[in-house]
C-alpha cells in the first residue's frame, strides 16, 4: 500500500473535488503588475524579458509571462511544468503576496482568520501521510529532508519546510505504536494569510502531501 500511494498521480483538485483550472485572467493580472514590486514582495528575481524566477521548495521556477507557463531547469535547459495546481498556487502567491516578513510565530489552521474554511470537505489532506509514515518515522524524515526540511525540536519528528519564500510549513509527527495511533499536525506562519487565500492554503497542503509521498519523483 505504501508503494502504491507513493506512486499515485498528484491530486490536482479543488476543495470541492473539481479538477484544478487556472483562470487566464490570473496571467493577465500578473502581466499588469510591476515586476520590481513583485520581486520585492514575493522574494523573486526578474528574468527579462519574459518573466521572473520564483523559488519553490528550493527549486527555481521560471514564471514565463509571455508564454503563460511555468518552467524548471532540467539538464541545463528550461522545461515546461504541466502541473496545474502548482501553476495556480504560483499565480495566487504572486498576485496576493504582501510586504509582510515571516514572523516565525506558528499557528494551526484553527487559529487562522479563515479557520471556518478548513472543516468538513475542506479539511487539510494529511491522512495519506499518516497511512504511509505513521509507523515509518525514518521514512518521513528522509522525505522531509529531501524537500529541504529543517529539523525542529517539537515532536518525534518535526520539520520546517519552506515552500514559497514567505510561506514556511511546519510538520509535527508523533509516531504510532501498539498503544497510540500516529498523529500529524501542520502549522503555518501567522502571516500566511497575507500571502495566500484560504483555498490556496488548502491547495498548498494538498500539493505538499503529494510531494512528500512522491520524493524523489516530483512532478516539477
Amino acid at each position: 500500500m505504501q508503494e502504491r500511494r507513493r506512486n499515485e498521480t498528484p491530486k490536482s483538485q479543488s476543495p470541492k473535488g473539481d479538477k484544478v483550472t487556472v483562470p487566464e485572467e490570473h496571467w493577465g493580472d500578473l502581466e499588469q503588475r510591476d515586476v520590481k514590486e513583485l520581486c520585492e514582495y514575493g522574494m523573486a528575481s526578474a528574468y527579462p524579458p519574459d518573466g521572473l524566477i520564483l523559488p519553490f521548495l528550493g527549486k527555481d521556477i521560471f514564471v514565463d509571462m509571455t508564454s503563460r507557463c511555468l518552467n524548471t531547469l532540467k539538464n541545463g535547459a528550461w522545461e515546461r511544468v504541466e502541473y496545474r495546481l502548482l501553476e495556480l498556487l504560483v499565480l495566487v502567491y504572486l498576485l496576493k503576496v504582501g510586504p509582510n516578513a515571516v514572523s516565525n510565530d506558528m499557528v494551526s489552521a484553527k487559529e487562522l482568520k479563515s479557520a471556518h474554511f478548513f472543516q468538513g470537505p475542506h479539511e487539510l489532506r494529511i491522512s495519506p501521510l499518516l497511512d504511509v509514515f505513521g509507523r515509518d518515522l525514518s521514512g518521513f524524515k528522509r522525505a522531509a529532508e529531501s524537500l529541504g526540511g529543517q529539523s525542529q525540536d517539537l515532536a518525534d519528528a518535526a520539520f520546517r519546510i519552506l515552500t514559497f519564500p514567505k510561506v514556511p510549513l511546519y510538520y509535527l509527527f508523533w509516531e504510532g505504536d501498539d498503544e497510540f495511533e500516529p498523529r500529524l499536525s501542520v502549522l503555518f506562519d501567522r502571516t500566511i494569510e497575507k500571502h495566500l487565500s484560504a483555498d490556496a492554503i488548502w491547495g498548498l497542503v494538498n500539493l505538499m502531501t503529494d510531494a512528500l509521498l512522491r520524493v524523489p519523483d516530483l512532478p516539477f
